[in-house]
């Protein structure tokens, strides 16, 4: 009877990891979207700070939609510090504050990784262990 309970508790605990894994997942899909919405930004500040004042361009403005737009001061850009609050930065600044902020999600990206792997690793181990259990109730 003790074998039923502790392969019962494998089992509960095996559904329980995957329930986090798929947390975890969706948690990590959020972070590779963030890094690819920064990584379109770095590159649209880097390509707008090269281009003349007066420049004919078109500018996404999400939702696969975009306006025709007349650049006015390319070395400087708009950037949101957290808040809801906006300062203007010089392009290069900008740059550099995306880049940090890409490498801060890369750094919980893996992290996410990390523990999507231990979780992965130790529902094997506990699998593991309930079948042997199981076996062993069949002999």
């Amino acid at each position: 009877m003790a074998n039923d309970e502790e392969i019962t508790r494998y089992m509960t605990l095996i559904e329980q990891y995957k329930e986090q894994m798929s947390q975890l997942e969706m948690q990590s899909q959020y972070v590779s979207a963030a890094i690819a919405d920064y990584n379109k930004a770095k590159i649209t500040v880097e390509q707008m700070s090269n281009s003349e004042p007066g420049t004919e361009v078109i500018l996404p403005i999400g939702g696969s939609t975009f306006i025709n737009a007349t650049t006015k001061d390319t070395s400087n850009v708009l950037f949101d510090i957290g808040g809801g609050i906006v300062i203007e930065k010089k392009s290069e600044d900008a740059v550099n504050k995306i880049d940090k902020r890409i490498e801060d999600l890369q750094k919980t990206q893996e992290k996410l990784m990390q523990m999507i792997q231990n979780i992965q690793t130790e529902t094997t181990e506990i699998y593991s262990k309930a079948q042997k259990l199981m076996e062993k109730q069949k002999s």
